[in-house]
């Protein structure tokens, strides 16, 4: 070719040049621009370097990471509790542990355990790869926590590390649980593991969990036992059946079942053996030394608060070193407990009468200044009921969420269904099986033995006063279901499953509560609408940790006018309503009583300027989680709120404010509202069940009904409890708003 060819091939060249890169491509099909640098094999060599750089880190972590001392028992120190004084309540956190060889462990429960936690322990080498990869996977995509420990790092966190969810923490595990591998023999590590683990009701190792849930030594233990035992291993404190909710009821019977499911696919239970066996009920737990009568739910309050402030576990808090002094005030402690005796317990023959040995008593006292729990009964003590009563979750707090109703039409400035402005002094109709009006839920709830109120109309004071079931029912509905459970949780209640957030019978308290929850809510009322948080814990200092308390007060759930208003209400059912028991010249009371359906929980919940007390009564099968009635509680008759929740308070009040300068409400912004005419057809033609506005013949109590006191109502003296049908309400009149109409509350 001569130079004349070559520059004109030159010049071709360079024309097709653009083309070129127009596709992306250059002589030869070479990749031009941004596509050169990512190219697949580009793309796979970086991420094999990657995993080379990471395994390369991990050599060289193994070699840098020693094997430290175990940790077990050289950390372990005394918890100390104190009253708000200081004196000191309690000591705890001796290791409850008894180091067993693995040979006393039976084979099949063993194997249960590998089953449940690390299906390839005989096979893997410290540490499952494949698993981590899909715990983060699961963390990352959200279907949970990263999981993927072995046995082996999990007896290394125990046995060496501590409970951090760190990522340094979680490198040094995974290091030191290949050495440990690498030195010790698979059942070593097995052993090292049972005798390491926390099982719950402080017990630590297989031993101590044997005897603490069925009272047999380890080599007693049958395979359903150690499944059970493997099962609660997860979240003891959730898993644990004598004090499970029905959550952690369903997700240990869950994880039971996993166990023995597993054991069957790894062919080491028979399938036709597996149908047989059946989740076994551990026993009442015990008592620690020194943890008798209230001291021990006291304990458990403190506890249960300390861990959720600071996400510390079970094992951290049980390893020791702290002081943790208590908001518990020991004069009040000692009234209230007083008061459960005296009021309840000296009445009750729990011995010879199956209903009376169903009781259950609990109660949380709180300063609504300051949020500080200076009181509370759990229960008889530890021995004879595990889980606190006055933490318990499983129980509805029936009418004493009507003023939360109240509430939220008042916060929402809601209106009847006839467009009336919903205030103390707005008008319902009180007829009882009422249906609601604007509900895409059916709903006709019956009153406290089928009484109508009004005639039909009574204004929503002496609704609130006789805790008329239908006035609330509508009420709710012309709130909005959704809106008055945002209200209950803008004041402290907790939302749960099972709540009905879109249905009418929420009104009546249909969902589960604690008395420290109603304690925040009507401590949220009296502290004129400032959210208060129930504390039980003042201060908690340790060597090696802070603990700073949260605030207790913070600002406005609810207005003032809102709060003061319910206030104002609240005052007319213990001045002339339900709540008259506890009425008395040595305070200004406002509360609410509250029971359920079948009298299984009776409540009354009120407050003073200085104290706000819950008390409640729960009726519960003995040595089972079945709720049953508290009708015919010591000896009598229906056992309401007005009853012995609402003696008790009366009792323990006095005492708590003996030598107290008690003061006066300060409700300067409640707002009653005006008087309303009644509208005739603000109520359906179909919403009385009888011609005449008179009381029905005593019926079954009806669902979260109000208190009708210890006994039923006296059939021959019902026509006495009718408001006169002859006479309607005058409009034209401005009644004081805390009085009732000429009725006898039931």
């Amino acid at each position: 070719m001569g130079r004349a060819e070559a520059r004109k091939a030159q010049q071709r060249s360079t024309r097709r040049a653009p083309r070129g890169r127009a596709t992306g491509k250059g002589r030869a099909g070479e990749r031009t621009g941004i596509r050169r640098f990512f190219t697949w094999k580009k793309i796979l060599g970086a991420f094999f370097g990657i995993i080379l750089l990471g395994m390369g880190a991990l050599v060289a972590l193994y070699f840098y990471v020693d094997e430290p001392d175990p940790n077990a028992d050289a950390i372990t120190q005394s918890n100390v509790y104190k009253y708000a004084d200081g004196s000191i309540m309690a000591r705890d956190g001796k290791m409850n542990r008894e180091i067993v060889p693995l040979s006393r462990v039976p084979k099949d429960v063993q194997t249960g355990f590998i089953a449940i936690e690390n299906k390839s322990f005989y096979q893997d080498q410290g540490v499952d790869f494949l698993g981590i990869a899909r715990g983060l996977f699961n963390t990352v995509t959200g279907k949970g926590k990263a999981g993927g420990s072995t046995i082996t790092q999990q007896y290394v966190k125990n046995f060496y590390l501590n409970q951090d969810q760190t990522a340094t923490r979680k490198l040094k595990e995974l290091v030191i649980s290949l050495k440990v591998d690498q030195r010790m023999e698979k059942p070593d590590i097995l052993a090292g593991y049972l005798n390491t683990s926390y099982f719950g009701r402080g017990a630590y190792g297989i031993q101590a969990a044997a005897q603490a849930y069925y009272g047999v030594d380890v080599d007693k233990l049958t395979l359903e036992q150690g499944a059970y035992l493997a099962a609660v291993l997860q979240a003891p404190s959730d898993y644990d059946l004598a004090t499970a909710g029905p959550n952690g009821t369903r997700l240990v019977k869950i994880r039971f079942n996993g166990v023995l499911d597993n054991m069957v696919e790894m062919k080491a239970l028979d399938p036709e053996k597996r149908k047989q066996l059946q989740l076994p009920m551990p026993i009442k737990p015990k008592a620690a030394p020194g943890m008798e009568g209230q001291k021990g739910y006291l304990k458990q309050a403190a506890d249960a608060e300390l861990r959720r402030q600071t996400n510390m576990t079970t094992q951290e808090l049980q390893a020791g070193g702290w002081e943790i002094t208590l908001n518990i005030d020991p004069k009040k402690q000692a009234a209230l407990e007083k008061a459960v005796q005296d009021e309840l317990e000296s009445q009750l023959n729990r011995k010879d009468r199956p209903v009376d040995a169903s009781v259950q008593a609990g109660a949380t006292s709180v300063d609504p200044k300051t949020g500080a729990v200076v009181a509370m009964y759990g229960g008889t003590g530890l021995s004879d009921h595990w889980a606190s009563n006055a933490l318990r979750q499983d129980f509805q707090p029936g009418s004493t969420f009507k003023p939360i109703v109240l509430a939220s039409a008042l916060e929402n400035k809601s209106t009847t269904h006839d467009g009336k402005p919903i205030t103390p002094n707005a008008l319902y109709d009180g007829t009882s099986k009422r249906p609601v009006v604007g509900s895409d839920t059916p709903f006709a709830p019956q009153n406290q033995d089928n009484l109508n109120y009004g005639d039909p109309f009574l204004t929503v004071q002496a609704a609130t006063n006789s805790s008329v079931n239908s006035v609330y029912a509508q009420m709710i509905v012309d709130v909005g279901p959704p809106n008055v459970k945002k209200t209950a949780l803008q004041l402290g209640m907790k939302d749960r499953d099972g709540w009905p957030a879109d249905k009418p019978a929420m009104s009546l308290g249909t969902m589960s509560a604690n008395t420290l929850e109603m304690a925040a809510v009507y401590a949220t009322f009296d502290n004129h609408g400032k959210k208060t948080t129930p504390t039980i814990i003042k201060a908690a200092k340790h060597a090696t940790r802070e603990f700073k308390p949260v605030e207790s007060v913070g600002g406005q759930a609810i207005t003032r006018q809102t709060a003061d208003t319910v206030t104002k209400v609240l005052t007319g059912v213990v001045q002339d309503g339900s709540g008259k028991a506890v009425k008395s010249s040595a305070y200004e009371a406002a509360g609410k009583t509250g029971t359920t359906e079948s009298n299984v929980a009776a409540w009354f919940t009120a407050y003073t300027p200085e104290l706000v007390t819950v008390v409640a009564m729960f009726g519960e099968e003995p040595g089972t989680a079945k709720q049953v009635t508290l009708t015919g509680t010591a000896g009598g008759g229906r056992a309401g709120g007005s009853s012995f929740p609402a003696e008790i308070w009366k009792a323990y009040t006095l005492a708590a404010l003996k030598g107290v300068d008690t003061g006066e409400f300060d409700l300067s912004e409640a707002k009653m509202g005006a008087s309303q005419a009644p509208s005739r057809s603000s109520s359906p033609s179909s919403s009385s069940s009888s011609s005449a506005n008179t009381p029905s013949a005593p019926v079954s109590p009806s669902k979260n009904t109000p208190d009708p006191g210890k006994g039923s109502p006296d059939p021959t003296k019902s026509a006495t409890k009718s408001p006169d049908p002859t006479k309607s309400p005058d409009p034209t009149k401005s009644p004081d708003p805390t009085k009732s109409p000429p009725i006898t509350i039931p």
